[in-house]
């Protein structure tokens, strides 16, 4: 039995939403969040063996949190009431308890509380749950967007097991969007729709990973007067945009505007063109570009174009990278402009990268030349009979921390590689090289 607080339960019954309709009904149908649902997980050993602990979900809207927790409620024969944290409060959770406690006596059945947006409970509030969850009277499910760390009683916390869902992928979005279309019984099967690429596409990129918003994105296009051709009525683009009243920008990821666009920010960023390199981030934006994308581009690109020009830069990339790891969309964005206006503003040297490439030309030119014998390894007996490392002067030990010694192997030991620029900490560089080399001689 499943009881919902979230409505009072009164006046006649409406169809329900397609969100809910094509809500999975067990583990099986649950798509994404393979990490804790996926065989051997705790959660779904949980759910197999009926030994359910009180748990938190956290993670972003239209994840499925709420709906893991009908899904286990489902397969436990579990009672399960829904309640809002935003709609009601103690007088409701004593009520709930109470009844828990008789279906329990009456015939050991558990009942499910499943609190949505715990984190809108006070201290108070979720205290007293407390006494309820150590007697196993309720088992709770809370769920919440915020990080429960700062957000949950650290008493409430030790006595559940927090769970991090993620924001669902493209292809788990698709899966939603072909299953609900081909689904007769929940979905929109009865009516023959087709979704073209392009339509499709534009849904995904809408809803951000929330697969609340790709099904009411079709259960409205479901409702337009649509006129069947062949039988079918093929989802076009300008139906999608009619639907979420959002223009898709035209940006194919695997075509020729990706490359493009990518192309044209790189371009911007090493040009110290801040305003361009801005623009093309937010069309990268705008058209659902892959956050991590343009994060592992911009470390790149602070190395090959800028290098030790700033040595700022290299590290303030990485850092970029990490926070839009950790932080996601759509706050990422505030954290690759910051990255990308600094880096487009940096002085620039590819000194560094050029050397490399002139190494390597000579590595395939020449193959593999032996290595000088006074910087050898001689960890043996015989290797230092032999000559090995005879004749290398620690730098430590010498004026200036520096013996100028040859390291090349003979046959390029005139070799110079790195050629730092003028620009910015390489100059300082370029001097100390240039008394550093001028001492070889």
């Amino acid at each position: 039995m499943t009881r919902d607080l979230f409505s009072n339960g009164e006046g006649p019954q409406t169809p329900a939403p397609l969100a809910d309709r094509m809500r999975p009904r067990t583990l099986g149908e649950v798509v994404g969040q393979e990490h804790i649902t996926g065989v051997g997980t705790m959660l779904r050993g949980a759910v197999e063996n009926g030994q359910i602990p009180s748990l938190i979900f956290w993670g972003p809207p239209g994840c499925g949190k709420t709906t893991l927790a009908r899904v286990i409620a489902n397969s436990t024969k579990s009672h399960f009431v829904a309640f809002s944290a935003v709609l009601a409060g103690v007088k409701e959770v004593r009520k709930i308890v109470d009844e828990a406690g008789i279906r329990i006596r009456r015939g050991g059945e558990r009942t499910i509380l499943f609190l949505d947006e715990i984190h809108r409970f006070n201290k108070s509030q979720q205290d007293s749950f407390l006494p309820h969850v150590e007697a196993g009277t309720i088992i709770l499910i809370g769920a919440t967007t915020e990080n429960p760390s700062f957000e949950v009683n650290a008493a409430l916390l030790s006595r559940c097991r927090i769970l991090t869902l993620k924001p669902l992928e493209k292809d788990h979005l698709l899966e939603i969007i072909n299953r609900t279309l081909a689904d007769e019984e929940r979905g929109l099967g009865k009516r023959p729709l087709r979704i073209l690429d392009q339509a499709a596409a534009h849904i995904i990129k809408n809803a951000d990973g929330d697969a609340r918003r790709v099904l009411n994105t079709l259960e409205v296009i479901s409702s337009f007067d649509l006129m069947m051709e062949d039988g079918a009525y093929d989802v076009r683009l300008a139906d999608v945009e009619q639907a979420v009243q959002s223009k898709a920008i035209i940006y194919d990821k695997a075509g020729e505007q990706h490359y493009n666009v990518i192309s044209a920010f790189i371009k911007s960023v090493r040009g110290s063109d801040p305003d361009a390199a801005l623009y093309y981030l937010a069309r990268m934006f705008e058209a659902g570009e892959d956050p991590m994308f343009i994060a592992r581009r911009m470390v790149i690109l602070a190395s090959e174009d800028i290098g030790n020009a700033d040595l700022r830069a290299l590290p303030l990339a990485v850092s970029a990278m990490d926070a839009v790891h950790m932080i996601g969309m759509p706050e990422a964005r505030i954290i690759l402009a910051h990255a990308v206006s600094f880096l487009a503003c940096a002085p620039k040297s590819n000194a560094s990268y050029a050397a490399l490439k002139a190494a390597e030309r000579d590595v395939k030119e020449h193959g593999a030349l032996q290595v000088p014998m006074h910087i050898r390894n001689a960890p043996t007996r015989l290797m230092k009979d032999l000559g090995y490392s005879k004749g290398y002067k620690n730098d430590h030990d010498q004026d200036n921390h520096h013996a100028a010694q040859q390291f090349l192997p003979d046959e390029i030991a005139d070799a110079k590689y790195y050629h730092p620029s003028d620009q910015g900490n390489e100059e300082r560089i370029k001097a100390r090289l240039e008394w550093l080399r001028a001492r070889k001689k």
